[in-house]
């Protein structure tokens, strides 16, 4: 089939790229000429792993444009990618979606499906088509059909090649026909609903997840203060096939393109209806407040960051991504720069985005004992493979006081403890540090004095 996909961020290039695998000719389309020169050239605009393989070896199944009169006039299929990043209400921007249906209904010269792959609210799709059958310049039938994604980033290629479901949310057979065709070449099940509950089961899918983080977050700080392991809590929990093991992992919170902007849409939606969602509205505060959780641990030790010499380990909001949305990095640093701090920074691969926030006020170092070296103090964001596997002996050696809090959990606290340095990670036990455990009876006679 012939299909063309706007947009070639992480949800339409790894699209694109993966129908092509499947043999589809796909034309990826989108107003900035940079990326599309570098996906020329074979290089993919964002890190994500297996990426530029697929499109090295797909490259004669692949076009990439600017001109999207040509791309959308004699397409079978049009998938919609853009961004809908949230407005400061907290509701989603459709802006970029809307400017390429636009751009659709003055171009498309045949009959064709558009399908919103973009996380848009509910009833966006119906709106949509609304507007395409009212601005058509063409006397050409097109409908629309809702199709979400459930890509992660950093596991985006595998995500969509190996998904656990493909959603339809479609009006009719033919829709429905049509996208079944689409996906012929993948081996997935399908779950074929209409279009608003397609879009549900997008925010709903992804506001569940955020609860669970939020959730075993909260239950992490409780075990810190009475003594609990939340490690050791989520493993107990994961069992229950009721529950899973998947999101619990105690952490700084939740951060990247979809969680963050997710669960202030869904919550802004129900507002704007008069309904309040209150178990989303409290992961929100959760999650902004588990943020700057590293901070208030550095507070113990420091009164003030003037002066100090403070290690970075990760800037991007996971590992495997350079992607910076919401990372928590971005609510600490300001924090830190603003009481003087001078920063020592390393990221595998997210540097240079940070350089385009913090050009200079920042040190960027190429390896984690640059980083650490002479630090009174080191904060990591981001769990990446280096950081979990670096000698941990060397923050002893290298660092001027070895004070190291881990917003990731990232080492073993037995061999943190033989390591000889102070330690702090989230819902754990602290290691020679500032620790104390708070038994009922305790609070109950601090209450009673």
């Amino acid at each position: 089939m012939k299909i063309t996909v706007a947009g070639t961020g992480y949800v339409g290039l790894v699209t694109g790229v993966c129908l092509a695998e499947i043999g589809h000719n796909v034309t990826c389309v989108d107003v900035d000429e940079n990326k599309i020169n570098l996906m020329k050239s074979g290089k993919s605009p964002i890190y994500e792993a297996g990426l530029e393989e697929l499109m090295l070896k797909n490259k004669d199944r692949l076009t990439y444009t600017t001109d999207y009169k040509s791309a959308y006039k004699d397409a079978d299929v049009i998938f919609i990618g853009v961004g809908t990043p949230e407005k400061k209400d907290g509701s989603a921007n459709l802006k970029y979606v809307y400017e390429v249906v636009k751009q659709i209904a003055e171009t498309v010269e045949k009959d064709s499906l558009v399908v919103i792959k973009s996380t848009v609210p509910i009833g966006t799709n119906d709106k949509i088509e609304r507007f395409l059958k009212e601005n058509l310049k063409n006397d050409v039938d097109v409908e629309v059909a809702s199709n979400p994604e459930f890509l992660a980033q950093g596991t985006a290629v595998k995500d969509t090649l190996q998904a656990s479901r493909i959603v339809l949310g479609v009006k009719s057979k033919r829709a429905e026909k049509i996208l079944r065709k689409v996906y012929d070449g993948f081996n997935q099940p399908y779950v074929v609903t209409d279009r608003r509950s397609a879009e549900m089961i997008k925010y709903a899918s992804n506001d569940f997840l955020a609860l669970k983080i939020s959730y075993i977050n909260e239950i992490a700080n409780l075990c810190e203060i009475v003594g609990a392991n939340v490690e050791d809590i989520a493993k107990g929990m994961g069992y229950d096939p009721r529950i899973g093991n998947k999101f619990l992992r105690a952490g700084i919170g939740y951060g990247g393109s979809c969680f963050p902007k997710d669960t202030k849409a869904l919550h802004w939606l129900a507002n704007f209806h008069d309904y309040e969602l209150k178990t989303v509205k409290a992961a929100i505060e959760v999650n902004e407040n588990q943020k700057i959780k590293l901070i208030k641990k550095a507070r113990r030790y420091y009164e003030s960051f003037n002066g100090l010499n403070v290690a970075i380990l990760g800037l991007t909001f996971k590992p495997g991504t350079d992607d910076l949305r919401e990372a928590p990095s971005l609510a600490n640093i300001p924090i830190l720069l603003e009481d003087g701090a001078n920063i020592k920074a390393w990221d595998p691969v997210g540097v240079e985005n940070y350089k385009k926030i913090y050009p200079n006020e920042i040190t960027y170092c190429d390896s984690i004992e640059e980083a650490i070296k002479d630090a009174d103090i080191c904060l990591i964001f981001t769990e990446w493979p280096e950081i979990v596997n670096f000698d941990i002996s060397k923050f002893e050696k290298l660092m001027k006081k070895p004070i190291v809090l881990d917003g990731r959990n990232c080492y073993d606290l037995k061999e943190v403890k033989d390591a000889g340095i102070i330690y702090e990670s989230i819902g754990r036990r602290t290691i020679n540090g500032y620790y104390k455990i708070s038994s009922i009876e305790e609070v109950a006679t601090a209450k009673n004095k």
